[in-house]
């Protein structure tokens, strides 16, 4: 099977989070083509099975590379099976409106897009001060703060379920 695999990062953890996928379909006998969404213009999409995209969520927003990629290949999306991964650091807590929050951010980019992924996992991204500007040092500083008051605030972290999200990915495959 031909599987895209593409992705909107800001940080970073989004991409690796891509790779990894990659890696992962790849290692069970799939052909995966990692690509950054902002790099996706003109992609003959005819040439994929299915899909795997990822993007980060940032102040309730997805990147507009990922809001442009499907709004254009909205038809080509909502006739093949496309797993979504969104990725943040809320999704690393256990709080319920949070995750409702992230399912109305999801539901947003949908109604906004015209395109309804087949399956939306949410997954854990990093905490990585080393690669933040200023403001964005200080506003994730807090939220890491509540959500995590043992973490070392100065140092980088990743909170992303590696074997979950194996899982999720095996699952869909098989679905």
């Amino acid at each position: 099977m031909k599987l895209l695999v593409g992705y909107a990062s800001t940080q970073g953890q989004t991409r690796k989070i891509a790779r990894h996928v990659a890696d992962l379909l790849a290692d069970r006998g799939h052909a995966a083509e990692l690509m950054a969404l902002e790099e996706a213009e003109g992609l003959e999409m005819a040439r994929f099975d299915r899909a795997v995209l990822a993007a980060s969520v940032h102040i309730g927003h997805y990147q507009a590379s990922l809001v442009n990629f499907a709004e254009t290949e909205r038809a080509w999306l909502n006739a093949h099976p496309v797993l979504f991964l969104s990725v943040s650091l809320a999704a690393a807590g256990h709080d319920a409106e949070e995750w409702r929050a992230l399912d109305g951010i999801a539901a947003d980019m949908a109604e906004a897009t015209g395109w309804t992924p087949s399956q939306v996992v949410h997954v854990a991204g990093a905490y990585a001060p080393s690669r933040y500007d200023v403001f964005t040092r200080f506003t994730l500083r807090r939220i890491i703060a509540a959500k995590d008051p043992e973490a070392d605030l100065s140092k980088d972290k990743e909170y992303t379920d590696w074997a979950a999200l194996d899982a999720a990915v095996a699952a869909w495959l098989a679905a």
